[in-house]
């Protein structure tokens, strides 16, 4: 087996050694006066904190400031308490969450903050050897590693409006799941050159600078960022299930840049950012500058949230993965427990080679099923999903997720055909460390056979995941 190259290495080298001191720096700055937690050693504080949150007796302080208008949904059960956006922390809204891995170190009394989940997965299909284009469970009849993941955080603040503030962000990320956010250029010959099923990215390193006296608040982020529209993420506590939509599996996963997100006001938030193209570092050949706009609205009730992107857009020539997205996302709210998220896209390139011309397409991309006599030609898609979400009881709740992906050229999944997708899962919590998410799910290809590496019409997945967080 190929080992990293030597950049590769150092990279990685210079990677664990940011993790390492940012972990030291949270751990050395206590900024509060002991308590009788500090009489216990690193392993009691740990267990202690699992087993005072498994009983249900963790203690209940005021909540965390903030300042606009109020959450819609419960988190836990669901993965966020808010109509969220990408690229940014939730203006207004600080940093109330308390991690067992930071107690048992200090107690959690500083800003900066060590934590993360393990996810183990496992799933039985009819497919033999591969679930693709479903994610994250893309190998079948298995039990794998789906992430391992470590965050080292600063948030800025946000709620207050008196002075300049800022953040950061660094995470080690390993698993089957390095396949949905591989960029070219970062460690990207595991995936690309070697095709292994194991692997590591540092998914996301970026700082955020919070300038209070823009709008009512600016967060300018700079670094490597989720692709920022959409209702699903590539970190696995953000979405409703374990398994992803048929629409994720193809979209833009992670951008290097700028990006600036201002609140106008509680109900307008807008977006602007310059980045080096979707999933490639900016010291590669196929990196092109493209902007990324958007505008998010929630309505006074605060039962409705609509989101309008244009992401990544440049020439629109093809490169690895310049994709041309223009993305709406809709939340809607029903009563107290019932909540709607819908998202539909639709993103192309032009100029790919043909599958049936001399062109040979780029390493990690598929070519487009082209008129014949074409060498080169115009690569379109269009995708829409639909989840429906009703909260059972503080930390369950159940969705079924509707999708639709017509993949007409064959350019993002390597089948010319329409998909369709339907998945009913139930997500349990024990405590709000532990969340369980078993499903059964149902994918048809419309046009011609494009699962079972293009030997089956039909895909039925029984699978579930569970995220240990630490």
């Amino acid at each position: 087996m190929k080992t990293l190259t030597l950049g590769e290495r150092q990279r990685a080298r210079l990677l664990i050694l940011m993790l390492f001191a940012a972990a030291v720096s949270a751990s050395a700055q206590t900024g509060a006066p002991s308590t009788q937690n500090d009489k216990q050693g690193f392993l009691e504080r740990f267990v202690s904190f699992y087993r005072t949150d498994w009983s249900g007796v963790s203690p209940s302080g005021p909540g965390a400031p903030r300042r606009g208008v109020p959450s819609p949904l419960n988190s836990p059960p669901f993965p966020s308490a808010d109509w969220s956006y990408g690229g940014s922390p939730t203006i207004g809204e600080s940093d109330g969450n308390v991690y067992p891995l930071q107690t048992a170190i200090n107690g959690a009394r500083t800003r900066t903050k060590v934590y993360g989940w393990i996810e183990p997965t496992a799933n039985l299909s009819t497919s033999r050897d591969r679930n693709y284009p479903e994610t994250n469970d893309i190998y079948s009849n298995r039990v794998e590693l789906g992430q391992a993941v470590v965050y080292v955080e600063r948030l800025p603040d946000s709620v207050q409006r008196d002075h300049i503030d800022w953040g950061f962000h660094l995470t080690g990320f390993f698993g089957t799941d390095y396949r949905s956010t591989t960029n070219k250029g970062y460690f990207s010959s595991q995936l690309l050159d070697h095709n292994r099923q194991y692997g590591f990215d540092p998914v996301l390193e970026y700082v955020d600078i919070y300038f209070p006296h823009v709008g009512r608040g600016m967060n300018l982020r700079v670094g490597r960022y989720i692709s920022i529209p959409g209702i699903e993420a590539q970190l696995t506590p953000n979405n409703y299930m374990f398994s992803h939509s048929l629409l994720y599996a193809v979209d833009p996963f992670t951008d290097t840049g700028a990006l600036a997100t201002i609140q106008l006001n509680d109900r307008w938030t807008v977006q602007a950012g310059v980045s080096a193209g979707h999933d490639v570092a900016p010291w590669t050949t196929d990196a092109k500058p493209a902007f990324t706009g958007c505008v998010s609205y929630t309505t006074q009730s605060v039962n409705d949230n609509f989101y309008l992107c244009a992401n990544g857009i440049n020439d629109g020539k093809y490169a690895f993965n310049n994709l041309q997205m223009y993305d709406a996302t809709w939340y809607h709210k029903i009563g107290s427990t019932w909540h709607l998220a819908t998202e539909v896209y639709s993103m192309s390139q032009r100029d790919v080679p043909s599958i049936n011309g001399s062109i040979v397409p780029e390493k990690g991309t598929n070519g487009a099923n082209c008129r014949l006599g074409l060498q080169r030609c115009f690569a379109p898609e269009w995708a829409a999903v639909n989840y429906v979400n009703k909260q059972l009881s503080p930390h369950d709740f159940i969705s079924l997720r509707t999708d639709f992906l017509n993949d007409k050229k064959g350019q993002r999944t390597g089948h010319a055909t329409k998909y369709s997708e339907e998945t009913l899962m139930w997500s349990h919590w024990i405590g709000t460390t532990v969340q369980i998410r078993p499903e059964l799910r149902f994918d048809h290809a419309w046009d011609r056979r494009a699962y079972d590496n293009g030997t089956r019409t039909n895909q039925f997945t029984v699978a579930s995941d569970v995220v240990f967080h630490f």
